[in-house]
């Protein structure tokens, strides 16, 4: 990521923080207007505070200091319950951030030093992979996920399967819940997702992102094709692909790679998909992969070094079914 993206970035940050703090200012100047005793007991303690600050720095007389801090604490009190009684608490008074971590600084203050918040690493991940559909989440998501858009039918000749589309996607669906419940188990297995076009693979991903992104996990999305284009591109400097694409790809806390199979395949992509999954195994970051590929067709595909990796730390899960998409399109029909 580029200096002068973060600059930007942080610039936005400060301006909606100064907007929140500018709207705590009207609402508490409101507030002290409709009740001078309240602005009365806020200057008290704001000249109390300042007092006390004088003292310690000048440490002449511990007996003032104690006197300082009695009545300091006998202030806030009176404020507290001044505030209680017209029903409102100290939170009311405070700015509200868009993220109460940062406070909307981007970094969060930590053992003397500062790291930056998960609200700035996802949008500076979003900035670099607009390429992305992560911008679907408010739609694709668990609130919108309808089993009825797969079949109860039992039929193992199309299907084949002794269960029902339906049967079958309740039965990932819990895995899924496993998943993100045990998220931060570093023994948690990964998930590949397999099945046919249309049958929700790309859509159950993103649902996964949705739930880890509002949990403040760092989540994502690269097709395989454009993924290992990118990987290849960085590491021969082409294309100003950035050196944090890298970091990204390793470091994020899921990686969702779609369409595995549809990428041209040379020795180059074979190594560096083994790389990528390889990595991020060792280093206990979770993996989505999905592909409209067989697990025959991928054992053909790819090495035996790559497809054992897979198969050895990922939970394999096959969704069936009939096209959702043509189902959505002839509900949508009905409904006009």
């Amino acid at each position: 990521m580029s200096d002068s993206v973060l600059k930007d970035l942080l610039k936005e940050y400060e301006i909606k923080r100064l907007h929140a703090e500018q709207l705590a200012d009207e609402k508490k100047d409101q507030l002290f207007k409709k009740y001078p005793e309240l602005e009365k007991i806020n200057s008290e303690i704001a000249k109390c505070g300042l007092n006390l600050s004088r003292e310690k720095l000048q440490a002449h007389d511990n007996s003032k200091i104690d006197v300082l801090k009695q009545e300091l604490e006998l202030l806030k009190e009176k404020k507290h319950n001044f505030l209680k009684s017209i029903k409102m608490s100290e939170d009311d008074l405070l700015p509200k951030y868009e993220c109460s971590i940062c406070n909307d600084t981007g970094y969060i203050a930590e053992n003397n030093s500062f790291t930056m918040c998960s609200c700035l690493k996802q949008k500076l991940i979003n900035i670099s992979y607009n390429k992305s559909n992560i911008n679907k989440l408010d739609f694709e998501n668990f609130s919108n996920f309808d089993i009825n858009m797969y079949s109860d039918e039992i039929n193992e000749e199309k299907y084949h399967s002794s269960v029902s589309p339906r049967q079958n996607i309740l039965i990932i669906k819990k895995i899924v819940d496993n998943f993100l419940a045990d998220f931060d188990n570093p023994k948690g297995k990964n998930l590949l997702f397999t099945g046919s076009p249309g049958l929700g693979k790309t859509f159950l991903s993103n649902c996964i992102a949705k739930e880890l992104i509002d949990n403040g996990k760092i989540v994502l999305y690269q097709t395989a094709p454009i993924m290992l284009d990118n990987i290849i591109d960085c590491k021969f400097g082409k294309n100003n692909i950035s050196k944090d694409f890298l970091d990204n790809i390793f470091n994020s806390d899921l990686l969702i790679i779609d369409d595995l199979g549809t990428e041209s395949i040379n020795n180059i992509k074979f190594t560096e998909l083994f790389n990528v999954i390889n990595t991020r195994i060792l280093s206990n970051k979770k993996t989505i992969i999905s592909t409209n590929l067989s697990l025959e067709s991928l054992a053909n595909l790819y090495t035996e070094r790559s497809f054992s990796r897979i198969t050895s730390s990922y939970a394999l899960l096959k969704i069936i079914g009939d096209d959702i998409r043509i189902k959505k399109k002839l509900k949508n029909r009905e409904v006009h």
